[in-house]
């Protein structure tokens, strides 16, 4: 009983709009005859009902369905619904021309009738659906009374899609917009005014009573952003924004849906365009590896690749908690792909042979690292047994197997390095250029920087400092640097991948280095406080290793663009791979004696460029460095 009763009410709809259209086809042919002929002298009698009268409506009912007329919702009917009604009502009049001449060679048929037919048709049947949407939209705006009253800032597409999203949720009330344009001022738009300018918020805000501020004004750059915020700000209310069309792209946001202005709206961060083409061109239908697979950076590798072709992947993590949550998220949102997980240490070679030969992958990215700068300073010995002795074996072991391509993940503190993240991270570029030598593996180095929300940066700890009410600990009030988006760096990660030559090393455009006390700051507005008035800055000093300023190229490393705007190639300095092999056998020997003290000399005199910054004897002049080059100059 309950499925005929649920079969009746899903078709019962639909049968009425169908008797619907089909009456009014009947009054439009009906009604447009008795006017032509009202206007003669001479009375003829039409019939209401008749042989033609059936021709017309099977005629133009099959042209309705075969046009797709019915798979419309009237809830939402808009403009193309209405071009749709008028293309089948001109396809309808052909099909009914061609009845009526096979039927009576369109005897007795004005011309005037054929004429206006598809037009009042098309009049006839929109009018009702776009009044029902109308009738819906007011009345479900008027029945919740809670409904937010929301101030729109941008009077553009976006903010035209806004308003009809928000009506039709029912839960906002929209009430006019602010925007900057001059022409706009008094004008209208989806029926609500455009109040004012963006910067008089504070002002017209008030005398509208409104709950809620929106931003909709996706395409906005970081310094726009950061005058509107500040300007919403001042009004104590609360504000949201739309979502960016990559974030729609790819997923990390839904149509019509409000989210909170995040910190990477604020850093001037522009989205990346990567050449999916050269990419999926190169991953696809390949097997690939990835070290650290549950780490930020593994996890998005893993899914970047999985979401461009890859055929296989195989996650190699030591941490078990990481490596089946990792498995967990990508077999829910990637069926279709083959997933290999290990367990194990990539340092050790027995693991990597064991995952090698599982997959035999044709791509190994090596993410897995230690990255802390402050804590690897006092574990010296961890730093170069996972960052330097791991990647050798790491890289050996995928030269051994044959893979075509070695894609090591470094940062940009290994360009001039002053810590042991930064030395044990340029050992590890120098041990993959001597290997580059061997015909065989592809060895492509990529260098970029902080990455917003990764495990241990600096965003997360400040985010749950705000939450514990502060205060906010930055080390120096001039510190900079250099920060990245974890898709954005992945992505990027694979278009170099993707170009990349033998023995490549890859810098990523990090766009403009970041003061940290600016991004404390914003967070704490972000969060609805003031900084130093709801929540303390406190300046802690810079720690064990760490530097006021980073930089992405060495004077040395002659930089030239790419196929891509945001990767430049560094062209390798010149290592000995017979000092090299010597270094690593014996830091392999003081790492398994775990002497700290020729570790420190053998680190040293392994990377000439490593200068300590708490080096009692420490170079008077550093090697010059020299920052990220202007766009302008790297125009080809």
């Amino acid at each position: 009983m309950s499925g005929w009763k649920s079969r009746v009410s899903a078709t019962a709809p639909r049968a009425a709009v169908v008797l619907h259209d089909l009456f009014m086809v009947w009054l439009c042919w009906a009604g447009l005859n008795q006017f032509r002929y009202s206007i003669q002298s001479v009375s003829i009698d039409l019939p209401a009902f008749s042989t033609e009268n059936l021709l017309i409506l099977v005629a133009q009912g099959v042209v309705f369905w075969k046009v797709g007329l019915y798979r419309g919702v009237w809830r939402f009917a808009s403009l193309p619904d209405l071009l749709n009604i008028l293309k089948a009502s001109i396809a309808g009049l052909v099909a009914i021309v061609l009845a009526l001449f096979l039927y009576n060679r369109l005897n007795q048929t004005p011309r005037s009738v054929l004429v206006l037919y598809p037009i009042v048709l098309t009049a006839l049947l929109g009018m009702p659906r776009l009044l029902y949407r109308s009738w819906k939209d007011h009345s479900m705006a008027r029945t919740d009374k809670a409904a937010l009253r929301v101030l729109i800032l941008g009077a553009g597409q976006a903010g035209e899609t806004l308003v009809r999203d928000l009506r039709r949720t029912g839960a906002y009330q929209p009430v006019g917009f602010l925007d900057d344009a001059a022409k706009l001022r008094g004008s209208e738009l989806q029926g609500l005014p455009v109040l004012g300018r963006v910067e008089e918020v504070d002002k017209i805000a008030p005398e509208t009573g409104v709950n809620l501020l929106v931003i909709a004004m996706p395409s906005l750059d970081a310094a726009s952003m950061r005058r509107i915020v500040a300007a919403c700000e001042r009004t104590g209310l609360p504000f949201r924004t739309v979502p960016r069309l990559d974030d729609l792209l790819e997923g990390r946001s839904l149509p019509g849906e409000l989210k909170e202005v995040a910190i990477e709206d604020l850093l001037g961060r522009q989205p990346v365009t990567p050449d999916w083409k050269a990419i999926r061109g190169w991953l696809g239908g390949r097997s690939v590896l990835v070290t650290g697979a549950g780490g930020s950076i593994g996890s998005e590798l893993c899914r970047q690749c999985a979401k461009h072709g890859a055929r296989q992947i195989t996650l190699l993590e030591m941490d078990e908690l990481a490596l089946a949550t990792t498995e967990s998220e990508l077999r829910r949102d990637f069926p279709q792909i083959e997933f290999v997980p290990v367990l194990g240490d990539c340092g050790d070679a027995a693991v990597m042979q064991h995952a090698l030969g599982l997959s035999h992958p044709e791509a190994v990215f090596h993410a897995a690292a230690y990255k802390q700068v402050p804590v690897l300073e006092a574990q010296l010995r961890e730093a170069v047994r996972n960052n330097v002795l791991a990647t050798e074996t790491v890289a050996e072991q995928s030269l051994k197997a044959g893979v075509g391509t070695f894609v090591l993940i470094s940062t940009d503190k290994a360009v001039d390095p002053v810590n042991v993240l930064g030395a044990s991270k340029r050992l590890a570029e120098m041990l993959c250029q001597a290997m580059s030598g061997v015909q065989g593996t592809r060895f492509i180095t990529v260098r970029f920087g902080n990455v917003l929300d990764s495990a241990g940066s600096v965003v997360p700890l400040f985010r749950e400092q705000i939450r514990n009410g502060g205060p906010v600990t930055v080390t120096d009030p001039e510190v900079t640097r250099y920060f990245m988006t974890i898709p954005e760096s992945c992505q990027l990660i694979l278009q170099a991948s993707a170009i990349g030559s033998r023995q490549a090393i890859y810098t990523l455009d990090m766009g403009e280095p970041v003061s940290i006390r600016l991004l404390a700051e914003q967070m704490i507005r972000l969060a609805g406080k003031q900084p130093d008035r709801d929540i303390a800055i406190v300046y802690t000093g810079l720690r064990a290793g760490e530097k006021l300023h980073e930089t992405l190229f060495h004077a040395d490393e002659r930089y030239r663009p790419t196929a891509h705007p945001k990767i430049l190639q560094a062209e390798a300095r010149e290592v000995s791979v017979e000092d090299l092999r010597v270094a690593r056998v014996q830091l392999r020997d003081a790492v398994n004696r775990y002497d700290l003290d020729m570790l420190a000399i053998l680190l040293r005199a392994a990377v000439p460029e490593f200068a300590p910054a708490n080096a009692p004897e420490a170079p008077q002049k550093l090697a010059t460095v020299v920052a990220f080059p202007a766009r302008a100059s790297r125009k080809t």
